[in-house]
């Protein structure tokens, strides 16, 4: 790693550049921003979130066109709906995740919210969570996501830390409802899991960042990488390593530095 100190005013200063509501509008994370209800932020962010991957304009688009057919109202429309309010599903696509997938989402929220009030639940089912990291909470969020009968196909599109993926998209949603400060751009509705346990996300476009600024010896973006990047983060600020992913994130989209 460079030199610490000139590394963390590097990071903290293109971190506050994109911690900034001006980020939204074009990231996925616009999606929970157009609700207020809770459960509402955190269905549509869940779906934002595991669907991001591509054209951004893309995955924003098709979040907004499942959004309208839930109504709008995407908790009340998990509880609520019935089968014949699910022909629009049918036909939705979007890259590898199709109508098998969706459907099988839809039916694990209306199992998830029948018997809990918030998402959270899925992934700390107990009063407090006392981990180092996340990854126990999202291999909890795993297996739970898939203890009801499912398509087989569609476990692609939950990732885990047990075949050490990167789980990039879940620590990604994570930070969203985790995370809170005067920037307003995550939501901090989620109170079990804290900051530090934050589990920066990691792609292969950020670990290219990571790599050249010395934070990882290689460019794989799997969950060993994704460990060894967060706790170097901690070294620069231990109490909340992932707001290093704005600064990440926005080196990856191609400023040169």
């Amino acid at each position: 790693m460079e030199d610490t100190g000139s590394l963390k005013l590097f990071l903290d200063a293109k971190a506050a550049l994109y911690n900034q509501p001006s980020f939204i509008e074009k990231d996925p994370i616009s999606i929970p921003h157009s609700f207020t209800k809770k459960q509402d932020i955190e269905i549509s962010g869940l779906f934002a979130a595991v669907l991001a991957w591509g054209n951004r304009t893309t995955i924003i688009n098709n979040c907004r066109k499942l959004m309208g057919w839930m109504d709008n109202k995407p908790y009340d429309f998990i509880l609520n709906h019935k089968d014949s309010d699910l022909k629009p599903f049918i036909h939705f696509a979007h890259r590898t995740f199709n109508a098998t997938d969706l459907l099988y989402f839809i039916s694990f929220l209306q199992h998830h919210y029948s018997r809990y009030d918030s998402l959270e639940d899925a992934f700390v089912p107990g009063k407090q969570y006392k981990e180092d990291t996340v990854e126990e909470a999202l291999i909890h969020f795993h297996n739970y996501f898939f203890s009801i009968e499912h398509p087989e196909r569609t476990k692609k599109h939950i990732a885990t830390p047990d075949r050490n993926s990167a789980c990039k998209r879940l620590n990604m949603y994570l930070r969203w409802m985790v995370r809170k400060d005067s920037a307003g751009v995550d939501f901090g509705i989620w109170k079990k899991i804290k900051l530090h346990q934050l589990i920066c996300p990691l792609d292969v476009h950020v670990a290219r960042v990571a790599e050249r600024l010395g934070l990882l010896e290689n460019i794989k973006s799997n969950w060993n990488n994704a460990l060894h990047l967060t706790y170097q983060l901690r070294a620069l600020n231990p109490k909340d390593p992932a707001v290093y992913d704005y600064a990440l994130f926005g080196l990856g989209m191609g400023e040169r530095f």
